[in-house]
């Protein structure tokens, strides 16, 4: 499906990856786009209606659902990272947290839009996810775990959602260049590229999208007798 003339949301569209989704949309040519964040002040990208909406509450995004219905196309971004040994006890917290955001946020805003989608002819959802849905990065446990959890919903959602005709894409970046990976000294695409390559998997009705040679080499690997999420990652 094509993005001109659609109306659109973003979730964590405030800053990063987000705020480029916001950007690009905009000259695609979509007809709205609502950026969507916990502080809806802290966003500012001319054209955009900057919106409440916190994904880890049931509120907001009740209120949202029912104020934004001509929505056509779901953009679930908003997410989260950290870095602690699952070993530790102290992580389990980390991860009820990295999840709240990355799966449950996902799954709140999916079935709140999901009657939107279907009554303005299906459109799409597009879950970011991450080439850590197959793998993980040494004591980045919660963060795989969240991301594994997404894959599976988002590919149950696709199912789901096939009968109203809504197109499911799950796109699967690796490092991406922006706040999150600042600390991280290995090669990154840039949000700019990401961004292209998704909306560009939407236009063309693909249902995956891989962003560069890490995801690529991860997910073949994973039909091999050394897959990634044995051998882990490194950067």
């Amino acid at each position: 499906m094509q993005i001109k003339g659609k109306v659109v949301l973003v979730t964590g569209a405030n800053r990063g990856l987000g705020k480029q989704f916001v950007k690009s949309l905009l000259e695609a040519g979509a007809s709205k786009v609502y950026a969507a964040a916990r502080d809806p002040k802290s966003v500012d990208i001319p054209g955009a209606q900057a919106i409440r909406l916190d994904v880890t509450n049931a509120k907001d995004i009740a209120e949202a659902a029912a104020a934004y219905g001509d929505v056509q196309v779901v953009i679930n971004n908003a997410g989260v990272s950290t870095r602690s040994p699952l070993t530790d006890p102290a992580s389990t917290q980390d991860v009820r947290d990295v999840m709240e955001i990355n799966l449950f946020g996902v799954l709140g805003v999916t079935q709140a839009f999901a009657p939107a989608l279907k009554r303005n002819g299906g459109g799409a959802l597009v879950n970011v996810l991450s080439v850590l849905s197959w793998a993980s990065l040494p004591n980045g446990g919660a963060y795989h775990i969240s991301k594994a959890a997404a894959w599976a919903a988002t590919n149950a959602l696709r199912i789901e959602l096939r009968e109203q005709g809504t197109l499911v894409v799950a796109a699967h970046p690796g490092l991406i260049d922006t706040d999150m990976t600042a600390k991280i000294d290995a090669p990154k695409s840039t949000p700019e590229d990401v961004v292209r390559l998704v909306l560009d998997a939407v236009a063309r009705d693909h249902e995956e999208v891989l962003i560069d040679d890490t995801g690529r080499a991860i997910k073949q690997s994973l039909s091999t007798d050394k897959p990634a999420y044995i051998a882990g990652v490194t950067v």
